[in-house]
């Protein structure tokens, strides 16, 4: 397995996905989305995996500064996505092409 989780550190649903893999004694990489946000490929490969509507969080206060409702195109989405990274929901865990967003604790089990 290689995963990866996608999060922020002080995010409640990260730090249970962080200790999810810490008790399985899985290896994983952390990414600080405050930090580094996701790659275009990494946005790509997350995309196909759960969709682009299942990675925006529409209840975050960026979303409604930044009108994401009236963004109607996909790339104008992708777009806002890689560019703030706060839009984000979290964690997004990926594991080579599958990934999960939110605590999907049995689907991470499959993954074993």
């Amino acid at each position: 397995m290689n995963i990866q989780i996608f999060g922020i550190k002080k995010c409640f649903g990260t730090k249970k996905a962080e200790r999810y893999f810490k008790e399985r004694k899985i290896k994983y990489q952390f990414v600080d989305l405050n930090m580094f946000g996701l790659s275009k490929g990494e946005l790509q490969s997350v995309k196909v995996a759960v969709g682009l509507k299942n990675l925006v969080n529409s209840k975050s206060k960026d979303y409604k500064r930044l009108n994401m409702d009236h963004i109607i195109s996909t790339e104008g989405r992708e777009e806002m996505l890689l560019n703030n990274p706060s839009l984000y929901k979290t964690p997004i865990v990926r594991n080579g092409k599958q990934a999960t967003v939110g605590y999907e604790p049995d689907e991470w089990e499959s993954w074993e």
